[in-house]
């Protein structure tokens, strides 16, 4: 590694353009530049030592790409999962749940290095100065966070300008379409997604359609935690990537996001994530059978509001960690195999086996014969569930 006078600086780097011009311009302005990623799964072999290269011959004096797969997932995938996360019912927060580890990741290092300042990439526009910001200032408000592109409000060809300028004469031609990706999904931006009429076209997605028919998937879970692929026990991260793979052939799990942004403007953003949609459904599907109807109900209240904070950036808010226990609770009788189909384009729930399937033949079968009670007990009680409304509206007659 290489060491100076200069003021140390990590910066959250990604290999693109923005972060390019850091790394050259901050180098240049007194710093000594660790240009870290942090993959959450979007960083291959081939990326990892491209990204390396390219960060030492702009100026960085060390350069590492940090793996965050299992604490990305024990840190936040797990919850999700439990919480059945879909923000709008629509989407599996495969970016913002990103963002929220690569902060977490990074400012340790800073703080493991004895950085003096932080900097990352984003501009004054989006959610992701919100998501790195906050979490730098509130675990080490003692660094100083640079922001070179939303400072300068600088545009691409002014960035370009400069590097070119400095030597450096890559190809930086934009590519038609902005691709994140990531263990729990895939990102997808266009000009289709900067307006409200316009849906992505079939090239736009990274995941082609190459299978065709249709295929079994078996998914186990043990206590909310999926621990197994077509009877193949796997850790929680090659288990998600697993059903990716058996998946992402049929071009299932594509969807656009249209939400709110936490700088108060509406967004709106394609995304493919198969494995992340088959798991959530599954385990949606399983709990409906394996929990009360006030179990769902609570649930449903609490991974909403746990998803919807960590998009905004509150993932250290103590509250997160109040459900997260609430949730990881509600897990203790959610195990059994899920049956899925995949077809192309979609996937369709089967059925589910469990020990703990509440849906008990000793009760009754729904609507075709009560086994644990007679006709008169049934009528006494839709009598006595009557009550309430049958004293709202005698009272409203009497005031007629």
């Amino acid at each position: 590694m290489k060491t100076s006078n200069k003021i140390p600086l990590v910066l959250a780097y990604s290999g693109g353009l923005d972060t390019s011009y850091c790394i050259k311009k901050m180098s240049q302005e007194g710093y000594d530049v660790h240009a870290i990623a942090v993959n959450t799964g979007g960083f291959d072999a081939q990326t990892q030592d491209q990204i390396q290269k390219k960060a030492l011959e702009l100026g960085a004096v060390h350069v590492e790409v940090i793996d965050a797969l299992d604490r990305y997932y024990s840190r936040v995938i797990q919850y999700l999962i439990y919480g059945n996360v879909l923000k709008n019912n629509t989407y599996p927060l495969s970016v913002s749940a990103e963002r929220i580890v690569q902060a977490l990741e990074l400012i340790a290092y800073a703080q493991k290095v004895g950085a003096q300042a932080i900097a990352h990439g984003s501009t004054g526009a989006g959610n992701d100065q919100v998501r790195f910001d906050l979490i730098f200032q509130v675990l080490a408000p003692e660094i100083e966070i640079l922001t070179p592109i939303r400072d300068q409000q600088l545009s691409r060809q002014e960035e370009v300008d400069y590097l070119i300028s400095q030597g450096i004469d890559w190809s930086w031609e934009k590519a038609q379409y902005s691709i994140n990706a990531g263990l729990w999904g895939t990102s997808v931006g266009g000009s289709e997604t900067l307006s409200s009429h316009k849906s992505l076209p079939e090239e736009a997605y990274p995941s082609q359609l190459t299978k065709k028919g249709s295929e079994t998937l078996e998914l186990q879970f043990e206590k909310g935690e999926l621990k197994a692929v077509n009877g193949e026990l796997l850790s929680p991260v090659a288990a998600i990537q697993k059903v990716q793979a058996l998946a992402g052939p049929y071009a299932i799990g594509r969807d656009i996001h249209v939400g709110d942004t936490i700088v108060g403007i509406k967004g709106r953003v394609g995304f493919e994530a198969a494995s992340a949609l088959i798991i959530i459904k599954a385990h949606h599907l399983l709990e409906k059978h394996t929990l009360s109807k006030w179990q769902q109900f609570q649930k449903e209240q609490v991974g909403q509001l746990y998803g919807t904070l960590l998009h905004e950036g509150q993932y250290l808010d103590p509250v997160m960690r109040d459900m997260e226990a609430y949730l990881s609770q509600s897990q203790s009788q959610v195990s059994g195999t899920v049956y899925i189909q995949l077809h192309p384009y979609r996937f369709v729930l089967e059925g589910i086996r469990s020990e703990n399937d509440l849906m008990n033949p000793e009760f009754g079968a729904y609507g075709e014969e009560n086994a644990a009670w007679s006709a008169e007990e049934a009528k006494g009680f839709i009598k006595l569930l009557s009550v309430p409304n049958r004293i709202f509206q005698q009272v409203q007659k009497s005031k007629s």
